[in-house]
């Protein structure tokens, strides 16, 4: 059993910055393969990113693309999200995810993964 808690989220300015971190609990962190959703209202929860349990790879959502970096310390069981030039339809809850035993693949939908956080709202305002 995992338990995921996220942080790091609040009300920033477009083109501004915010670094989103994910603690997880239990030893095995480091084999868990981890993912980065968000759910703004109305709509349904999307995909951002995910990174390898090793962190040798790492997968972004063309609408993130060169704007959040996903990365992980395995020695601190926690797996970040850092995200730049934030607009407004970046506006979200912002959840992170983990599935266990994972080829290194892109997971992308929510089904993928077997444990989540709480989520950290995001407000991006003009």
């Amino acid at each position: 059993q995992v338990q995921l808690v996220e942080s790091g989220g609040g009300p920033v300015q477009a083109g501004g910055s915010l670094r989103l971190a994910c603690a997880a609990s239990g030893r095995t962190f480091s084999t868990y393969y981890m993912g980065w959703f968000r759910q703004a209202p109305g709509k349904e929860r999307e995909w951002v990113a995910a990174i390898t349990w090793s962190g040798d790879r790492e997968y972004y959502a063309d609408s993130v693309k060169g704007r959040f970096t996903i990365s992980r310390e395995n020695a601190k069981n926690t797996v970040y999200l850092q995200m730049n030039s934030l607009k407004l339809e970046d506006t979200a809850i912002y959840y992170c995810a983990a599935r266990s035993h994972s080829l290194s693949v892109i997971r992308s939908t929510p089904g993928e993964y077997d444990y989540w956080g709480q989520g950290t709202q995001v407000t991006v305002s003009s």
